[in-house]
């Protein structure tokens, strides 16, 4: 699973078959979700540092949808794409799923902080 994931981030070289080189983007594509699934979840686990898991979380989130907006206007000039098939072929169904999370994440922090969790 590691292996496959971190082959995710390596770009084959159309000049030099065989060769791979390295995509920032993918990059942190790859690693914003590994922090939010891992290490906002623990923070979630106690009561002390679930403000840690609320703050790292919103932070994921707004880059993580500035990263996809990006992501998405730039192929969409790309490809020169109509403005109608923005739905369709972006990542805004994604970004909807990332502030969901955000959504659960602000749950969790309001119920610890009311005591009621």
């Amino acid at each position: 699973m590691l292996h496959f994931r971190i082959h995710n981030f390596m770009v084959a070289d159309k000049l030099h078959p065989g060769v791979f080189s390295f995509d920032g983007t993918r990059f942190l594509a790859t690693l914003f979700p590994l922090i939010d699934v891992v290490l906002v979840t623990a923070l979630f686990l106690s009561r002390k540092t679930a403000v840690y898991g609320y703050l790292l979380n919103g932070l994921i989130v707004i880059y993580g949808t500035i990263f996809m907006v990006h992501f998405s206007i730039a192929n969409m000039v790309a490809k020169s794409l109509p403005l109608q098939s923005l739905v369709l072929n972006s990542t805004l169904p994604d970004i909807g799923v990332a502030w969901a999370d955000f959504l659960v994440g602000k749950a969790l922090y309001d119920l610890y902080m009311r005591g009621q969790a």
